[in-house]
């Protein structure tokens, strides 16, 4: 059992010094994968990857009704999540508050890990992996990992405890599925992944 798990389980029986620990724990982590996220936004976006750090802790485990962690790496996957979730909220508001307020059309090409969607993408990006989720929450797993967490192939097959090979194939069909959702986002949500 890591040094990571003890303190989670010890947050999740109330212990407040643990938070604080683990905190200081996983916060080069936390920060690394903020830095991914930040990297694909906007020069001049507002929040800062330290602002993205605090903000997911305050999210996962800064309220008394946080989930239960099986470890430190579901912790680091749930802060990704938190991240994107945050920053999708950074866009709606955004987009709100703009003139029209609705959000741009966007083609992802291949939804390339390296490659920045502007902030109005974001949201488009979000609905559709939503969509893919529910149809397919392996694959949206695999999206979140990959595209929102900034880690490599190799380490998402081992997170997702599939074959390399099994994890390129399914990235591919992941892709394709939410390129299709992009370009017609009302006949997605409705169809299986699987198919085509």
């Amino acid at each position: 059992m890591t040094e990571a798990t003890v303190l989670l389980q010890r947050i999740d029986q109330g212990d407040r010094d643990a938070s604080a620990r683990l905190f200081s724990l996983v916060y080069d982590e936390l920060h690394s994968i903020a830095r991914a996220q930040m990297n694909r936004q906007r020069g001049d976006h507002t929040l800062q990857a330290t602002a993205l750090v605090h903000e997911s802790w305050l999210r996962l485990a800064g309220n008394e009704n946080t989930q239960a962690f099986n470890g430190r790496e579901h912790f680091l996957r749930a802060a990704a999540k938190a991240m994107r979730q945050i920053l999708v909220d950074h866009a709606r508001t955004k987009n709100r508050d703009k003139r029209g307020g609705g959000a741009l059309r966007l083609s992802l090409e291949d939804l390339d890990p390296a490659e920045a969607p502007r902030e109005e993408g974001l949201v488009e990006i979000d609905e559709a992996l939503q969509a893919l989720e529910a149809t397919d929450p392996d694959l949206a797993e695999i999206v979140e990992l990959r595209f929102f967490g900034g880690y490599p192939m190799e380490e998402v097959a081992r997170l997702c405890d599939i074959s390399l090979s099994t994890t390129e194939r399914r990235w591919r069909l992941a892709r394709a599925w939410l390129r299709r959702a992009l370009a017609h986002p009302q006949r997605e949500g409705s169809e299986d992944a699987t198919e085509g």
